[in-house]
């Protein structure tokens, strides 16, 4: 097969790591039963930690990030996949351990793909990626614990960006009262168009953490972690729930138990990463049912393959707004 371009990450020891465009082969890919021609790919946070070093995400070098991707089925020695296939992948460690989704071309497992569901173009499952399939997942979880529309308001974090984006959407389509929390105000507009019905500055949940502070809101969803998580768990009515999925603010939780055990607060993990195939099905099927195409539209903005590393480091800087389509192929 002719050679391909890829973006790839490199570090000698000892020194720091670098980052470029260059032409690969197919010697070059990892091992796998499926061989996928990429066109689509998104970026996510955990892309821009890989791309720019500033957390070690990735754990092999050299290595070509990106952990979602569309594309089409070059070869295939899976039965569930033919050449021809449009395939959906998120997650499973590409981009961290298995060359990743920032190419032209990639193999991977067959375990490790879906069939593109067929309620989305290429360009719509990857305005979702790995950030609104975690949403959705999130949302799962405080529908499992019950909350309802009309039980009080759901908060959600990092409002503007992918996880959050998606997450208003969801919520408010189903009927939820949403808070958004936000570091950047002037995005308050294109916040309420996605359904939020308040902003909120994030500099409210910044301060001081106390065991337990007035109760807001009845669920939330959290992208941020660190002090704003420990601060939303003081926040949460009786019985209420947060499902967290993100650790932009740190991995630390400086909180109490009081909320667990005086008000019976429940905290949600949320993997999306080894999350197994049927949680997925299921958790795109709901989407397919649930996000109005037409938010998803105003949250999603096309970019050449060749700006993907600017953007990286742009959506670690918090300069992303929603949803990134990279145009691989």
């Amino acid at each position: 097969m002719a050679a391909f371009r890829a973006v790839v990450i490199d570090k000698a020891d000892g020194e720091a790591q670098s980052v470029g465009f260059k032409m690969l082969d197919d010697v070059d890919l990892m091992e796998g039963d499926v061989t996928v021609r990429v066109e689509r790919s998104t970026v996510n946070y955990k892309d821009g930690l890989a791309i720019t070093g500033r957390a070690p995400v990735v754990r092999r070098f050299p290595m070509v990030p990106g952990v979602d991707a569309v594309g089409v089925v070059e070869s295939s020695e899976a039965a569930l996949f033919a050449p021809g296939d449009r395939v959906l992948l998120n997650g499973w460690g590409v981009g961290e351990a298995h060359l990743g989704a920032f190419a032209e071309r990639a193999r991977w497992k067959s375990d490790w793909l879906l069939p593109l569901p067929a309620g989305f173009s290429p360009d719509e499952a990857m305005a979702i990626g790995t950030a609104g399939y975690t949403a959705m997942l999130a949302v799962l979880a405080l529908e499992r614990h019950d909350i309802k529309p009309g039980a009080g308001p759901v908060l959600v974090t990092g409002a503007a960006g992918g996880v959050g984006s998606v997450a208003i959407a969801l919520l408010a389509g189903l009927g939820h009262h949403v808070v958004a929390s936000t570091g950047r105000l002037e995005e308050a507009d294109y916040l309420k168009s996605l359904g939020a019905a308040e902003v909120i500055d994030r500099s409210s949940l910044a301060g001081p953490v106390k065991p337990l502070a007035r109760e807001r809101w009845i669920g939330a969803i959290d992208a941020v972690g660190g002090a704003t998580l420990a601060n939303i768990l003081s926040m949460i009515r009786y019985d209420g729930a947060v499902a967290a999925c993100g650790m932009a603010g740190g991995l630390d939780l400086p909180g109490s138990v009081a909320p667990f055990i005086l008000r019976g607060v429940t905290l949600y993990g949320i993997d999306s990463v080894y999350a197994p195939k049927p949680v997925r099905i299921a958790a795109w099927e709901r989407l397919d049912r649930d996000l109005d195409r037409a938010k998803l539209a105003r949250a999603m903005r096309r970019i050449p393959f060749d700006d993907v590393i600017d953007a990286a480091r742009d959506i670690v800087d918090g300069k992303i707004r929603g949803r990134l389509v990279v145009e691989i192929g």
